[in-house]
């Protein structure tokens, strides 16, 4: 039988006044994150797209909250450097771009023929040579329905079982807590259901082999586009990334392609893990100071404050990777960071962070003796004391 609570007295109805201030907290909507990065960004900044060159850059240092933040909120790194004094000549030439957009429109002529039978070349396995390929409308209004039209064409192409071509998809990455869409030059979908990354690039590819850091940027750079299409492929049934990328490049000197396979399967795992890695870009935006904005419009000492209220984990090869390489460098040599002589160097030193921690260590100032860092620190300073005095020999 049902259990019947014994009746209380009814209490009187206490007189309305003031919500507490906690249900006042509660029934405020909360500030999005998209609006909290446009007020970073500025309020009439239009957000900079975060693309796979980018991302890669940030995942080879995932410890810079810096460029998370910026990268996340869409700032334009170029003028805010600009504007803190310290340009950087970062970025490719208008007569390199002008060059690259021409080769890639020569390899893709016809349809996508002559990237297909280079494709088949080194990738086509036993089945028949792509006779007819379908090259999917991707058209789409803004980069969410770009990146669902190309979600839908993937899916159609694998199912449809032949060879397919998508120029220019758009795909979709989740950093940081914040969408990225990336732009691939090219994706192509086989019979059996592989969807193998086009990767087209203006640097030449002498007697079959080309500059190796061009070539492991670009594998970097293909490597995110296979995380994105790895999300795609997880909800279609019959598709499979392929983790060898089809890198085409200029045969020799000329303007006539050719093309090499890389395997990328490094280059993702050590991508999805730095990733992985990244602080949540909400978690670092709400440890700012009330009104911080990266608008380059704002006065330069306003904006000076603002980047180094974000820490950064600047290293040498950030000065072919980031616009604002200089100035976290001047930053870093006007506080002594051993940061500024390298990654290496940075791990050697162990728990001395400072160029003045360094020097006092080796003129025996300051240190432990007993620890191994100092002792060869003060080893170091007395061969060279040596050597500079003509003294003995070292042993």
């Amino acid at each position: 039988m049902p259990r019947h609570r014994p009746t209380q007295t009814p209490r009187p109805i206490a007189h309305p006044g003031p919500v507490p201030a906690p249900a006042q907290e509660r029934e405020r909507p909360a500030t999005t994150l998209r609006q909290r990065l446009a007020e970073l960004r500025g309020p009439a900044v239009p957000p900079r797209p975060l693309d796979a060159r980018a991302l890669a850059a940030l995942a080879a240092n995932p410890g810079c909250r810096r460029r998370a933040l910026l990268d996340g909120a869409g700032v334009d790194k170029g003028a805010l450097a600009e504007a803190l004094g310290s340009p950087a000549p970062f970025g490719q030439s208008q007569f390199a771009f002008i060059r690259g957009n021409a080769f890639e429109a020569r390899v893709k002529a016809d349809g996508g023929t002559e990237l297909m039978r280079l494709l088949y070349e080194r990738l086509g396995g036993a089945g028949p040579a792509p006779d007819e390929v379908s090259v999917p409308d991707l058209t789409a209004a803004g980069p969410e329905g770009r990146a669902a039209r190309t979600a839908l064409a993937l899916r159609e192409a694998t199912a449809a079982g032949g060879w397919a071509l998508l120029d220019h998809p758009m795909l979709a990455l989740e950093v940081a807590g914040s969408p990225a869409y990336l732009e691939p030059d090219a994706v192509a979908v086989h019979p059996d259901g592989t969807w193998t990354v086009v990767e087209i690039k203006s640097f030449p590819m002498v007697d079959g082999s080309a500059d190796a850091a061009k070539v492991g940027a670009a594998a970097r750079q293909s490597a995110v586009y296979v995380l994105a299409l790895e999300r795609i492929a997880e909800l279609t049934e019959g598709a499979e990334v392929g983790h060898r990328v089809l890198l085409v490049c200029p045969k020799d000197f000329s303007n006539l392609p050719t093309a090499s396979v890389v395997d990328v399967r490094k280059q993702r795992a050590v991508t999805r893990r730095q990733l992985t890695r990244l602080t949540r870009i909400e978690d670092i935006a709400a440890a700012l100071p009330e009104g911080t904005t990266f608008d380059p419009e704002c006065p330069r000492p306003q904006l000076d404050a603002a980047v180094e209220a974000v820490g950064a984990a600047y290293a040498p090869e950030c000065l072919a990777a980031c616009e604002l390489a200089f100035h976290c460098r001047a930053k870093a040599r006007a506080a002594g960071a051993v940061e500024a002589l390298g990654r290496s160097v940075r791990g050697e030193l162990g728990g001395l962070t400072t160029v003045g921690e360094v020097l006092a260590a080796a003129a025996g100032k300051e240190g432990d003796p007993a620890d191994p860092t100092v002792a060869a620190l003060r080893r170091a300073a007395a061969l060279r004391a040596e050597a500079l005095a003509g003294g003995p020999a070292c042993r």
